[in-house]
């Protein structure tokens, strides 16, 4: 739980830091036909450059160190859910902006259409969670094994 907190922690400053909860910083990056800004690629090349070495140490260790078992996912097909879900990712960060982490952050600036926003996001995974649950048994206990065996 503490290094769970300490994570987010970590990962809302830097958010905050490299201005990345701002819609507009975003949108600029995704508009290279305009007035293109390359700072979210120099936020994303720094956040390689600092978790590469990070799972690379974690992947030598026999086991986590405040876990008892590392859960690595072991999972590579590109199926339709990745597909789809990578779509709907990428439309909604094209149309609004934000993705997850920046928009629970961006909640404390009490903007109505941050709260749409973000409910509308829980609805979604809100129907994923159901539409998964609809599967059948055995599917359901392959993507769990799929998971689970790291």
């Amino acid at each position: 739980m503490t290094a769970s907190l300490l994570c987010g922690l970590v990962f809302g400053a830097g958010l905050l830091i490299s201005g990345m909860v701002q819609p507009t910083k975003v949108l600029a990056f995704l508009d290279i036909f305009g007035a293109w800004d390359p700072s979210l690629a120099i936020v994303m090349i720094a956040a390689l450059t600092v978790s590469i070495p990070g799972f690379m140490l974690a992947k030598r260790r026999s086991r986590p160190l405040f876990a008892a078992k590392s859960l690595w996912p072991t999972k590579s097909k590109i199926d339709q859910p990745l597909i789809l879900g990578a779509t709907l990712f990428g439309i909604g960060w094209g149309l609004v902006g934000l993705c997850p982490g920046p928009a629970l952050e961006s909640l404390a600036t009490l903007s109505p259409r941050l709260f749409v926003f973000v409910a509308s996001m829980s609805g979604g995974m809100l129907l994923e969670s159901i539409w998964r649950r609809s599967r059948p048994l055995p599917q359901r206990e392959r993507d769990l094994a799929n998971v689970a065996d790291g």
